[in-house]
């Protein structure tokens, strides 16, 4: 893990150039996220994966009097963590109708203004299930903005692409604009990713209320990331970023606050060996075991 840390030629890498771990490992805590944080080593994790709180009081882990004051503390953290090649994905909303601090806005402004991350591209989660409404649009989406460190950010389209149907393909081979062996592998997912929520019978539900769909995060995580590779989600909540970096072969590490993250990890779990999915993995119990 060392040696890929300090990788620079990762840029132009893709899945294939690397093998999976024998072993995966998995550390998850139950601490304050900038206190973890402040715990890791610098340049030390590809990927980070969060869904940080909104705000909007849904229980006592979402309420905070100075959103960005408290923000801007795991903002400065995550990127002093982050690895030359790496990457790190934010989910969050916009909260129109209500003046309240903790919104994408917000955190946007304050990457742009006081850090030197980048970013990327801004994602549109849409699903068509959601709340109904009669004085503005219903919503059906969701943002998630991309940042990475440096220009040399590790990206594999090819671990995402999208198939052709067999017509569609035939009529892109024969567009002269289009790359031929690109366009086999098959098209690019866009910016725009229609996967459906989570609804209260899914399969998938495992009690956190902001649980995000496991297609959602294995895109972002194949994308973003590499077989091997280190993830980090400080938001770690439902624990679906530990599950998809068990089955998509990258080691993880989750910390939440809520000691309720630890049952619904176990939920994952259980799930994963009624779909015969395999749910080996060794699991560490501190951070510098973790990086030997």
């Amino acid at each position: 893990m060392n040696k890929m840390r300090k990788n620079d030629s990762l840029k132009h890498k893709s899945a294939l150039d690397f093998e999976f771990p024998k072993e995966i490992k998995i550390l998850h805590k139950i601490l304050d996220c900038v206190e973890f944080l402040k715990q890791l080593p610098d340049n030390s994790i590809q990927l980070i994966c969060i869904d940080p709180p909104y705000n909007l009081k849904l229980a006592e882990w979402d309420i905070y009097k100075d959103y960005i004051g408290w923000a801007s503390k795991w903002i400065d953290e995550a990127y002093r963590v982050l690895s030359q090649n790496g990457n790190m994905v934010v989910f969050g909303g916009i909260q129109f109708r209500d003046t309240k601090s903790g919104d994408l806005f917000d955190i946007i402004q304050y990457i742009r203004h006081y850090t030197k991350f980048k970013l990327i591209n801004t994602i549109i989660w849409h699903y068509k299930n959601g709340m109904s409404a009669q004085r503005f649009f219903a919503n059906r989406h969701e943002e998630i903005i991309w940042l990475a460190k440096t220009e040399n950010y590790y990206f594999d389209l090819d671990s995402v692409r999208v198939p052709y149907s067999e017509k569609d393909l035939k009529n892109a081979l024969k567009d002269k604009r289009l790359n031929p062996e690109n366009t086999r592998k098959g098209k690019n997912p866009t910016n725009v990713w229609e996967v459906g929520r989570l609804n209260g019978n899914s399969k998938e539900r495992v009690g956190h209320p902001t649980q995000k769909p496991v297609e959602l995060i294995a895109r972002l995580v194949k994308s973003l990331s590499y077989p091997g590779a280190v993830v980090l989600d400080f938001f770690a909540g439902s624990g679906t970023v530990g599950r998809v970096c068990i089955n998509e072969g990258r080691h993880c590490l989750m910390c939440d606050s809520d000691k309720k993250s630890l049952e619904y990890f176990d939920k994952h779990l259980l799930a994963m060996k009624e779909l015969g999915q395999s749910t080996s993995y060794k699991a560490i119990e501190n951070i510098d075991d973790f990086f030997v």
